[in-house]
């Protein structure tokens, strides 16, 4: 009787009445019910952030002050569907990528001028381009005036421009207006993205098989972590483009004709960063379309396809918000020779102090020098680069 008064009394009094052999050997069928109903509740609560991922964080720092990461680290992977409008353009994507490549004798690169106006190094390239006419187009976007032009290759080779600032989604759309014309030539199979105060650092000889029969398109793409990389991320981008898959890169490319065929059809991901990436979206966040939308948008959709450097060499040495501009007396051959034998190339982080890392360019396989063009040379150099021009462009 007194251990059926122990029992309805309560589990601690049924203990105390029993011999202390029953207490240490007692039937695994009897484990304490709070166990039991602790377990259930944390087995219930895992299947259902499982189930139901992406709740309200603020649920998360009940349990812990990491917040839902330190539950998500410890949980399996839960897959995304994608939207209608997500299947539909990764489909039309692949199916352009998948078209073969046909390289022909007739096979022309289409050289892609972005500029305010007057391009200062016209002299400069028709040296370059004399007598491999059938070879190259030009297209010039001049967003502000109308160019003055000094060589016959530039001539009537406008297109229909726009206004472009600086950071903006205009500066893409130049970038999509100008390979839009491009591609109304089907011989164009390369096309190369160059700035007014871009020039050539080799033959038209050298470049031409560089770029043609590269297996990949040189868009320069890598991973920022600090604020003016994945921190320039909207929240307004989710969940077509996750925060984990947004890259950084410089806005000059060379790129196959599939590549450029999907950059100018794609409109989700474009309208993501039309609409998003500038500043003033999100607290103090500046996001620069341009160097954001190309290296995520490859990155996602076709990472294998793309070098991850640019043809076109810059240097930010002087880490301001634009590059060193290369004077009269910077041009030497010396200056030249150093800037064509370079053959890795380096990336520095906006995190912290800024960690650098170095990447090996690669040509098909083989460690070759990483560049065929540089920028910015200042519009008083064009004599300089003249002269020595038919030394430093025939250098190994």
């Amino acid at each position: 009787m007194k251990a059926i008064k122990g029992w309805l009394l309560g589990r601690t009094s049924y203990m105390q009445s029993l011999p202390g052999g029953a207490r240490h050997h007692r039937s695994p069928t009897n484990k304490p019910v709070w166990i039991i109903a602790v377990v259930s509740l944390i087995t219930l609560f895992v299947i259902g952030a499982y189930m139901f991922p992406r709740h309200r964080k603020a649920a998360c720092y009940m349990f812990s002050s990491k917040g839902c990461k330190a539950l998500t680290d410890w949980l399996p992977p839960s897959v995304r569907e994608f939207s209608d409008d997500e299947i539909a353009a990764r489909v039309v994507i692949s199916e352009m990528l998948s078209s073969p490549r046909v390289i022909k004798k007739t096979s022309k690169i289409a050289f892609m001028f972005l500029t305010p106006g007057t391009l200062p190094f016209e002299k400069l390239w028709d040296l370059f381009f004399e007598g491999h006419e059938g070879k190259f187009s030009v297209y010039i976007h001049a967003s502000k005036d109308t160019p003055v032009h000094t060589s016959r290759y530039f001539l009537n080779r406008e297109i229909r421009s726009d206004e472009v600032i600086w950071g903006r989604i205009s500066m893409i759309d130049a970038e999509r207006r100008l390979l839009t014309n491009a591609l109304r030539d089907p011989e164009n199979q390369q096309f190369v993205l160059l700035s007014d105060s871009c020039v050539p650092l080799r033959s038209f000889e050298y470049m031409y098989n560089y770029m043609m029969y590269s297996n990949v398109s040189y868009v320069d793409c890598f991973e920022d972590p600090g604020p003016h990389g994945t921190g320039r991320h909207m929240d307004h981008m989710l969940p077509e483009i996750p925060k984990e898959d947004f890259r950084k890169g410089a806005q000059w490319f060379s790129m196959k004709r599939q590549h450029a065929v999907i950059t100018v059809s794609d409109s989700l991901y474009y309208t993501k960063f039309r609409d998003y990436c500038r500043p003033g979206v999100e607290k103090n966040k500046n996001c620069i379309a341009d160097e954001h939308y190309l290296p995520t948008f490859f990155h996602m959709l076709d990472p294998g396809g793309i070098a991850n450097w640019t043809v076109t060499y810059v240097d930010w040495s002087e880490k301001k918000w634009h590059p060193r501009t290369y004077m009269p007396n910077d041009v030497t051959l010396e200056l030249l020779k150093n800037l064509t034998s370079i053959d890795a190339v380096s990336r520095v982080t906006s995190e912290g102090t800024g960690e650098v890392t170095w990447t090996s360019c690669m040509w098909n396989g083989i460690k070759r020098p990483c560049y065929l063009f540089g920028r910015k040379f200042h519009a008083a150099t064009l004599n300089k680069l003249i002269d020595l021009f038919s030394n430093y462009t025939t250098m190994a």
